[in-house]
């Protein structure tokens, strides 16, 4: 465990959840604000993302190191074996917490690791491009998010409607991306990863858009292979970051909160 302190805010009242963020934090707006009608959630910038500072020079942002970044931090905040959710990076996140026995359950959305050398490759070159392109824009981007087409343009390979996105989560998503100080040491770090398969002794539930042009849904197929204990979800009509094209069901993948 580093020294760093993990960027993070709660909302709602109620038994607390983790939301594990890095580039998808305005992305899980819409999620959020149903999980708070019943739960507190608590939203963490994994280390180098959003405002939480990278870990130390020497430590190489693997899944891994994230994870347990994530595990040393939760019971600095009061948390004990929270449920989490992620995506993407996040989901592997939070699939290794899950194998460590960090937290009570876990969901991942389109994790990443179930992919082979090339599709890594293509996966990570993408967003390395997307990232070019929001750093040229600058303070520009609004040009861009204002518009659906302009959404559609930059988010064509993470959501299946881009179009209800709402400009200002786009436009900060792309600030994000643009802004990020460890993006590309995380992107070279997590290139070697490959889930490994593991019996979770809490559950755990994986879930894949059928839209997924990032992380095509054929991976889902070798993570059922690998976590045959888990719960496996499609979604239907979302892509790789589903929040905000079907934030009701993304909130239904959680357990249902304690009541009283």
């Amino acid at each position: 465990m580093s020294d760093i302190q993990l960027a993070s805010n709660r909302c709602g009242t109620g038994p607390a959840l983790v939301v594990i963020r890095q580039l998808d934090r305005e992305g899980w707006a819409p999620v959020i604000d149903l999980l708070t009608r019943d739960r507190q959630v608590v939203a963490v910038d994994l280390p180098g993302f959003g405002d939480s500072p990278p870990l130390p020079g020497t430590t190489a942002p693997t899944v891994q190191a994230l994870a347990a970044e994530v595990a040393a931090w939760l019971p600095t905040v009061g948390l004990a074996r929270p449920p989490v959710i992620g995506n993407s990076l996040g989901g592997a996140v939070a699939l290794e917490l899950a194998r460590s026995g960090a937290v009570g359950s876990a969901v991942a959305l389109s994790p990443i690791g179930l992919w082979t050398g090339p599709e890594a490759a293509y996966a990570l070159g993408s967003l390395r491009i997307a990232r070019t392109m929001a750093q040229t824009l600058g303070r520009r981007t609004a040009r861009v998010t204002d518009s659906p087409l302009g959404r559609a343009l930059m988010f064509w390979q993470l959501v299946a409607h881009p179009g209800r996105m709402t400009a200002e989560a786009a436009d900060g998503a792309l600030r994000d991306l643009a802004r990020s100080p460890g993006f590309e040491a995380t992107r070279r770090a997590v290139r070697a990863y490959r889930l490994t398969g593991f019996t979770p002794g809490v559950p755990v539930t994986v879930a894949w858009g059928t839209r997924d042009l990032l992380t095509p849904r054929h991976q889902a197929r070798r993570a059922a292979r690998l976590l045959p204990a888990a719960r496996h979800v499609r979604l239907r009509g979302c892509g790789h970051s589903p929040m905000s094209d079907d934030p009701d069901r993304i909130a239904r993948l959680l357990p249902s909160a304690p009541a009283g």
